[in-house]
C-alpha cells in the first residue's frame, strides 16, 4: 500500500508508491548533453571563457588563463545575475530588485571524460576546498544572503556541457526552498529546543533501515520522505550551520562519502543523470543552532509531471528504505 510521508523538517508531503517498488533496472534515462567535438572547459580554450577567478596548478610557472591547470573557477559566460550590479529595490503591488549576485563555475578537471566518482581522492579534496574557499570569499559580500553549490550532471539534469562542472551562485535573498528549511528548523527548534537535523540523524541512526554510510564525521541516508528515487543526503555528525565551519579532516572524511555515493550510482545505475545541491545557512544571524548544513543527492531517474507541477508535492516509485538496502549493496572497486 502506498504511503503519504510528511517531511519533518518542511511540513511537505510525498506519496511512496511502494507498490511500484522500482529498482535500478527498472529506470531508463536517455541524455542530451552537449556531446559535440568542440569543448571550452577544455585544455587550449582558455580564451574562449571569462577570465578565471581562481585556479589550482602543480605547474609553478603556469600563467593565468593557459592551460596547465588542475581546477578552474570562472564566471558563467551566460550568466543569470551580475556581481557587479548594485542593488536596487522597487515596492508596489508587486516587487522586485536587481539581479545582484555571483554566477561562477568550477571546472573539475581538464579531463574531459572524467566524472566525481573517477577522480582522484586527493584532487577531488582540492575540488571541495575550492568550492568551500568560493563559498567563504562570498559570504563577505554584504549584498548576498545566499550561496548555492550545485552540480548538474547530465542532460535531464539540466547540464548543457558534458565537461564535468560544479556551479556556484550567490543571492541577495533567500532561495524559497532555504527559506522552508529554515522555517521548519526554527519552528521545531522552539518546540522543542533542539536542531531538527541532529534528531533525523538520531532518529536514523536508531533506525538503522535507511543508512548507506556511517563514518566518524558524516552520515550518508535515504530520508524519510525522499522526493525522487534513491536520493541521499549527506550530513555532518557534528552540528554545524555552515560549510564555512567545516574542517580540513571532516573536508577530507566528507569527500570519501561523497566520491563512494556518486561511485555506487555510476556502477549501479549505468552512470545516470543526478543533482548534487549543498544546503548551507543563509547569512542570518540567530540561524546558529537551528540550521544544519548538508548535501543532497538527487538522481533524476523519473520525470516531474502533472501532479507534482500542480500540487509541489511528489510521487517517489521506490521507498527510501529499499533505496538505502540497494545503494549499500552496490559493490563497487
Amino acid at each position: 500500500m502506498s504511503e503519504i510521508r510528511e517531511d519533518i523538517i518542511t511540513g511537505d508531503h510525498v506519496v511512496i508508491s511502494s507498490e511500484r517498488g522500482k529498482r535500478p533496472h527498472d529506470f531508463n534515462h536517455e541524455e542530451t548533453t552537449n556531446k559535440d567535438d568542440y569543448c571550452p572547459f577544455c585544455y587550449g580554450n582558455e580564451d574562449d571563457t571569462p577570465p578565471e577567478i581562481t585556479a589550482t596548478s602543480s605547474n609553478p610557472n603556469r600563467k593565468e588563463n593557459e592551460a596547465g591547470w588542475d581546477i578552474r573557477v570562472i564566471p558563467n559566460k551566460f550568466a543569470a545575475l551580475d556581481i557587479d550590479a548594485d542593488l536596487k529595490r522597487q515596492n508596489g503591488f508587486y516587487n522586485k530588485m536587481t539581479g545582484v549576485g555571483a554566477a561562477e563555475v568550477l571546472i573539475e578537471s581538464p579531463d574531459h571524460e572524467g566524472s566525481l566518482g573517477t577522480h582522484g581522492l586527493e584532487h577531488t579534496i582540492d575540488i571541495m576546498r575550492v568550492l568551500k574557499e568560493r563559498h567563504d570569499d562570498l559570504a563577505q559580500d554584504e549584498r548576498l544572503k545566499y550561496v548555492q553549490i550545485f552540480k548538474n550532471h547530465g542532460g535531464t539534469a539540466g547540464a548543457s556541457l558534458e565537461h564535468p562542472h560544479w556551479q556556484i551562485m550567490s543571492t541577495p535573498l533567500i532561495p524559497t526552498a532555504i527559506r522552508g528549511e529554515l522555517d521548519g528548523a526554527e519552528e521545531y527548534y522552539s518546540e522543542n529546543g533542539n536542531c531538527v537535523f541532529c534528531d533525523i540523524l538520531t532518529e536514523e541512526t536508531e533506525k538503522g533501515s535507511r543508512i548507506i554510510e556511517d563514518t566518524e564525521e558524516f552520515t550518508a541516508f535515504a530520508p524519510y520522505a525522499s522526493r525522487y528515487p534513491f536520493e541521499m543526503w549527506i550530513m555532518p555528525k557534528e552540528h554545524q550551520h555552515s560549510l564555512g565551519q567545516i574542517s580540513e579532516e571532516q573536508l577530507k572524511d566528507l569527500v570519501k562519502v561523497l566520491q563512494k555515493m556518486i561511485r555506487k550510482l555510476e556502477v549501479g545505475f549505468d552512470n545516470p543523470p543526478y543533482n548534487i545541491v549543498l544546503h548551507t545557512a543563509p547569512f542570518l544571524d540567530g540561524v546558529e543552532k537551528k540550521y544544519h548544513w548538508h548535501i543532497e543527492i538527487l538522481p533524476r531517474l523519473s520525470i516531474n509531471a502533472g501532479f507534482e507541477l500542480g500540487t509541489g508535492n511528489f510521487i517517489n516509485p521506490t521507498s527510501p528504505e529499499l533505496a538505502a538496502e540497494t545503494v549499500e549493496d552496490i559493490t563497487i572497486e
